[in-house]
């Protein structure tokens, strides 16, 4: 008998770890099925490590390697994560956080039953998008307003009521591509929607459309480029222009502005993003927008406009498929008061981030790498630059103060430490250039200041030259 058969018989049975008291704990925490699972597991790996030369491990080293297993399974897989990127719109990680109140909102409806489609007045049914239409007929002057489980399902939408077997007239330099793959000509299509395509890359006149009118026709689109810029010999034309035009033949104009701005981006220090309230006074019939991008609140379609024309989107068949859910709608409802009692740049954490003001983010980098000096951790402060990210205001940027660590300051190497910042229980995203790991408290909420210290100290106390 060899000496790993001697080892393999060494090994406890599954029913003599079950039954050990380590085992009948791990039950009552995870369930028998599971511990039985972890168990299997366990043991399958020492036998394959025996057979490479390994010694029998103990009862107790097994249900220790069981529990990890368990607690690796039990972790949630969708979970929050600490962007310091400084992309403050990371489409990644979910883009916009919610603000404070929001998710009070959220968790206040999500927890029992709620009027979601029920008139608490007449005592019957109701409809689940009266909870935010007053609100966006407030906020952005237009006739009536109507909601969607996100942006690309409010511009099918509205393309498959307004003009499905009929002409869309739209710029080749507005065919843009939204992210993950989906592309707005393949939306338009799965519309039913014929696209016609008028003018160049660089410059489209209004003429362009003039031209391209027929007895089909049915919308003008225009689609803001929110995720590239074109730069240089460049026209377009103003949704004015395309509304007098569209309008003098019975047309309608559609104006898809992608993020949702309402405030003023300049006010910032940023070029200004074309905002629903201004394309509905320009003479837009139809505006969508997105919930989760400028807006700062939760994944949702927003569409607002002309009262005839929001309602029969709202009776197309489609509408059922793309609804928005009770929680999405109590988070959007508590997004848009803020900007209702002129608190977004306070309480909305991307504007809130956006107006933070250098000195102050200075500050928090200064302290983050005092608190790693004092440890023996050679990082350092430096200039930078935040983006808003998103698919809004490409090429703009915010002036930050970064959190550095050089190459030479880690071992074994720079991809490992934000490796092993990504593999903690709380992720730590950040961001490496020119042999430099950067963090960026711009996109830190100030309440995680502490987790990213920590996180720091924990992988480079053992790792520093």
């Amino acid at each position: 008998m060899s000496i790993d058969q001697n080892q393999l018989r060494l090994l406890p049975s599954i029913d003599e770890l079950l039954q050990s008291s380590g085992g009948a704990g791990l039950i009552a925490q995870y369930s028998r099925g599971m511990t039985l699972r972890a168990i299997r597991a366990a043991l399958a790996q020492a036998r394959l490590d025996i057979f490479n030369g390994s010694t029998c491990p103990s009862s107790e080293q097994l249900l220790a390697a069981a529990e990890q297993t368990l607690q690796q399974v039990m972790q949630p897989h969708l979970r929050s994560v600490i962007n310091a990127t400084g992309v403050i719109i990371n489409t990644n990680l979910g883009r916009s956080p919610l603000s404070q109140e929001a998710l009070q909102a959220v968790q206040q409806v999500a927890g029992g039953y709620s009027n979601l489609e029920y008139d608490v007045e007449a005592g019957k049914r109701g409809s689940r998008h009266t909870h935010v239409t007053a609100l966006l007929r407030e906020l952005t002057g237009a006739e009536a307003a109507l909601v969607t489980n996100n942006n690309a399902a409010a511009v099918l939408l509205a393309l498959s009521t307004l003009a499905m077997g009929r002409e869309v007239i739209i710029s080749r330099g507005q065919l843009v591509e939204i992210g993950g793959g989906f592309r707005v000509p393949d939306v338009m299509r799965q519309s039913g929607c014929l696209l016609v395509e008028v003018g160049t890359t660089n410059r489209t006149r209004v003429s362009d459309y003039e031209a391209a009118l027929s007895e089909r026709s049915a919308v003008l689109l225009t689609v803001h480029p929110s995720n590239f810029v074109i730069s240089g010999f460049t026209e377009s034309t103003p949704v004015a222009a395309l509304a007098e035009l569209a309008h003098r033949h019975n047309l309608l104009v559609m104006d898809d502005l992608g993020s949702g701005c309402l405030l003023d981006s300049a006010q910032y220090g940023l070029a200004h993003e074309p905002m629903p309230q201004e394309s509905l006074a320009a003479g837009a019939d139809v505006v969508c927008f997105s919930g989760d991008k400028l807006l700062g609140g939760p994944q949702a379609g927003i569409l607002v406009g002309k009262a005839e024309i929001l309602e029969r989107i709202a009776k197309n068949p489609l509408m059922r498929a793309m609804r928005i859910d009770k929680m999405t709608l109590a988070a959007l409802e508590a997004t848009l008061r803020h900007y209702q009692r002129d608190e977004a740049a306070q309480h909305i954490p991307v504007w809130h981030m956006i107006a933070a003001r250098p000195e102050r983010i200075a500050s928090r980098a200064a302290r983050w790498a005092h608190k790693l000096q004092a440890q023996g951790i050679a990082a350092r402060t430096q200039r930078g630059e935040s983006t808003v990210g998103g698919g809004s205001l490409p090429g703009e940027t915010l002036p930050t103060t970064l959190l550095a660590i050089d190459a030479a300051g880690v071992s074994p190497s720079l991809d490992d430490l934000a490796r092993q910042l990504r593999m903690r229980n709380i992720p730590i995203i950040t961001r490496i250039l020119r042999d430099t790991l950067l963090l960026d408290p711009r996109t830190v909420l100030e309440e995680q200041d502490k987790e990213v210290v920590l996180g720091l100290l924990e992988i480079l106390g053992d790792g520093v030259k």
